[in-house]
Order: C-alpha cells, then structure tokens, then sequence
C-alpha cells in the first residue's frame, strides 16, 4: 500500500503505507493547550460514598486527580508516535453529580511546542476515569466509562477547535 504523502489523510504512515512518527521539526513552537472531558457514571450509593469520603480505598477524587496528571506527562509512553512533550501545565477537576449520578472529569494540559497536546488531556481524563472505577469496583461493578472526548483545543496551524 503507498500513499501519496502530499495527499491529505493520515498522517502517522509514511510514504509505503507504514506505521511513522510525523516530523515536526519545521512546524513553529508555539502556546498549545487542550480540554477533554470523560464522564463515570455508576449507582447513586457509589457516588454518595465518593462524596462522603467513604471509599475503602480513600479520596477518590483526589487520587483520580494525581493519576490523571502522572498520566499526562507519561502518554508518549503508552500512544505508539506520540511525541515527548514538554508540559507547561495540567489541571483535573473532577465533580460530582449526583443526577447522573456520575462523576465529571476534565482535564486541560499546556505546553509550549511544535505540535499538541491533545492526546496528553485525553489521557489525562481516561486515567482518571479508570482510577475512579478501580477505586469503587468493589461496590459498583456496572460503573460505564463515557463520553471520552476533547472538548476544546488552540493553537499550532490548525487554531481553535470547539465541542461539548
């Protein structure tokens, strides 16, 4: 299989068709940043418990928030032709609601570089979201992992992306 590299499409296969990390060494440094949400939904005495700090395995929220950070800066680990980025910032929140009743992750990560960071926050929000269902398993196994998405995104050539 060849592929026209000028042609638009992906981007991660080169010329014959096989797997390649895009050079970014021509593309100008620049201010980038990225939001994405994940949503943990589960039963109503689940969240209660995450709400009161009742959780055998302790504050949920606050270690979903640590996991989702240490996450971000390692994607380039875990996303085969992700680039090593250097980050500049990542915050989580996370909140509870309770006519999910779920919890609502999301994460924005910075940096200042040739190319996003769009797959860091993606990260970022999915880490925490398995951390909130590891943590609560033993209570709710029918937690639903959802709505995994990047909500906004600026800077490079492409500029501003939005979505809810």
């Amino acid at each position: 299989m060849t592929r026209d590299p000028a042609a638009p499409g992906l981007t991660h296969f080169d010329a014959a068709g096989r797997a390649a990390m895009v050079d970014v060494s021509a593309k100008p440094v620049s201010v980038r940043s990225a939001t994405a949400r994940a949503r943990v939904t589960m039963q109503a005495g689940t969240l209660a418990l995450i709400a009161s700090g009742g959780a055998k395995k302790g504050d949920v929220l606050g270690v979903a928030r640590l996991a989702g950070i240490m996450a971000a800066k390692r994607t380039a680990e875990l996303i085969p032709l992700c680039h090593p980025l250097p980050i500049d910032a990542v915050s989580l929140d996370l909140a509870v609601d309770p006519a999910g009743p779920a919890v609502d992750i999301e994460a924005t990560v910075r940096t200042t570089g040739r190319t996003g960071v769009e797959m860091e926050a993606l990260t970022a929000a999915s880490v925490a979201a398995l951390t909130v269902y590891d943590m609560c398993k033993s209570v709710d196994r029918g937690m639903r992992i959802e709505a995994v998405r990047v909500v906004h995104k600026a800077g490079g050539k492409s500029g501003e992306f939005r979505q809810d």
